[in-house]
């Protein structure tokens, strides 16, 4: 190695090693993590009532205490990622309906005053919206592309044991679905986890299409779930619909509020939805937003509901071909899961947050009794996405390969096992309902690969669910080193 080479590298890391722990820094949670963030503490977080429309923030609410190390005579020997692409511009549908909104409020030359008098200046955070929406921001301190880069850099510190136990002439392929910003988050992440040159060297990148042909052999089944995208009642447009009855129960009071102090105009329930999107998604651009400002604690709550609403009835466990959706990607997993690292030591796959939704679904990870009620929100739930899929929101399965004195709770002989599945949500552990016997609240990998094959069993298959032919390949074929 020369040294002009060796130099090379150790800047790269250096500088990127900087970012990482100037991105850290900036983020309100790092001396505030043990707060309750607005849930009956007394620090409030706007960050954590965005609804997956902010940027990455650490589980801190149901996860298993001891932090995110390897459980004492644990050592972790394969991992499964699936990511959202990073912090982005809000979609081109989302941006039309602000700037629509802008539009009539020009046009309506009314002077707004009251929580609403600085929009008579303010300016959209796009300059050119038709080009910017929908792509990874680049600007301010939640920028997608440095927080995708820094995303990388942190799982490099976390698992280079396993990158290291690679053969440098071996390279590991990962997968982005083909779609600009999941393609972008993929590609930095890759140099901060692989390096600059890992295109080359370390690592191959696989775009997988979003087209409707693939059936099961896709990372977005919703976009080929024939009966999922047709049924406008019960399908993907199920979410919208419970969004609307629950916007409609929340935020007449906040158009009121509005009204008092502007008489000359009325906000739809929309329109209202819109200024608090605003909030989120100005913040990933210029680090801050006065839209945020304008709607109080409780009308927060509301909106991070909502949020919860929409994906629950959307791609969750509301929807009948939620499950569906998401036990294919599990599925392959476990299998991966279940051969070792002899199948490969690390997995790393890019989506959007709708497809993360219906995986979590069909784990079922976040049980609850009952659905969720679009009336009223209720004070305790299970299902709380804004920790779970804010932008570049992950969620890892680790295999754990542990001696037998590292097991924290004794195990009936018959199941004893070395090899465990831990949880881990955005740097948070979080452990499988009726499955936390293992080291630091792991699943003993058998009983995981059980309860996988049991929610198979209970989903029912993808084909035919889907109203897809026989010929339509059955499941994921390309996740393999």
């Amino acid at each position: 190695m020369s040294v002009a080479y060796a130099l090379r590298w150790g800047l790269f890391w250096a500088v990127g090693l900087v970012l990482v722990f100037l991105l850290s820094s900036y983020h309100p949670w790092k001396s505030i993590l043990w707060t309750s963030f607005g849930m009956g503490g007394s620090h409030w977080d706007i960050l954590y009532h965005l609804g997956g429309n902010g940027p990455w923030i650490p589980k801190i609410d149901g996860i298993v205490s001891g932090g995110i190390e390897a459980p004492e005579g644990c050592q972790v020997e394969q991992i499964h990622t699936i990511s959202r692409h990073g912090e982005r511009y809000p979609t081109s549908r989302a941006g039309s309906r602000m700037l629509t909104l802008l539009q009539r409020i020009k046009e309506s030359n009314i002077t707004l005053k009251g929580d609403l008098e600085f929009v008579n200046d303010w300016q959209y955070f796009s300059l050119e919206p038709s080009a910017e929406h929908d792509q990874l921001t680049n600007t301010g301190p939640y920028a997608g592309t440095l927080s995708s880069f820094a995303a990388g850099t942190r799982l490099r510190t976390r698992y280079l044991h396993l990158l290291r136990s690679i053969p440098s002439s071996q390279s590991t392929v990962f997968w982005a679905s083909d779609c600009n910003r999941v393609i972008e988050t993929a590609r930095y992440f890759a140099t901060g986890f692989f390096g600059l040159d890992w295109n080359s060297t370390r690592a191959k990148l696989r775009v997988i299409p979003e087209t409707p042909d693939l059936g099961a052999d896709t990372l977005t089944p919703g976009d080929t779930c024939l009966k999922y995208r047709t049924d406008l009642l019960t399908g993907h447009d199920y979410g919208l619909i419970q969004l609307a009855k629950f916007r409609s129960a929340y935020l007449p009071a906040v158009s009121a509020r509005f009204q008092a102090q502007n008489p000359g105009i009325k906000f739809t329930d929309g329109e209202l939805y819109s200024m608090q999107e605003m909030c989120g998604f100005e913040l990933l651009v210029r680090g801050s937003s006065q839209w945020c400002d304008v709607f109080n604690h409780d009308d927060w709550l509301n909106f991070e509901y909502a949020r919860d609403v929409i994906h629950y009835y959307r791609a969750g466990p509301g929807n009948r071909f939620g499950p569906a959706l998401g036990w294919l990607w599990l599925n392959a997993t476990a299998n991966l899961l279940s051969t070792g690292p002899n199948a490969g030591k690390l997995f790393f796959s890019f989506v959007h947050d709708g497809d993360i939704i219906p995986m979590l679904a069909a784990l079922d990870l976040f049980h609850s009794k009952e659905h969720l009620p679009v009336s009223h929100r209720p004070q305790n739930r299970q299902w709380r996405t804004s920790q779970v899929v804010p932008m570049n929101g992950r969620i890892i399965f680790e295999r754990l390969r542990c001696d037998r004195a590292g097991r924290e709770t004794p195990i009936n002989q018959e199941k004893a096992s070395k090899h465990y599945v831990r949880i881990n949500i955005n740097d948070g552990i979080v452990s499988l309902p009726k499955c936390a016997s293992g080291p630091g609240s792991s699943c003993p990998l058998e009983d995981f690969l059980a309860i996988v094959q049991r929610r198979g069993g209970e989903i029912g298959d993808f084909r035919k669910m889907c109203g897809l032919g026989d010929d339509a390949p059955a499941r994921i074929e390309f996740l393999h080193q």
